[in-house]
């Protein structure tokens, strides 16, 4: 396994660091009932994905037992 031969400054390592940029997740309408999801995945409001309806997507661990 390499090691580094000498220590890396604050300088070099932050400015290193600063390309660690995330982007927001991408959001699309749920044709069903128009709310924001996610692509691919099953709306979370109403279950729906792809014309079919899931019923786990409704999660059930939020609700009041």
């Amino acid at each position: 396994m390499a090691v580094p031969k000498r220590k890396m400054s604050r300088s070099n390592t932050r400015h290193r660091r600063s390309q660690w940029k995330t982007t927001p997740a991408t959001l699309t309408t749920c044709p069903v009932c128009a709310e924001q999801r996610q692509p691919h995945l099953a709306c979370p409001s109403c279950g729906a994905y792809n014309g079919r309806t899931y019923a786990e997507a409704l999660r059930p661990e939020h609700e009041a037992r």
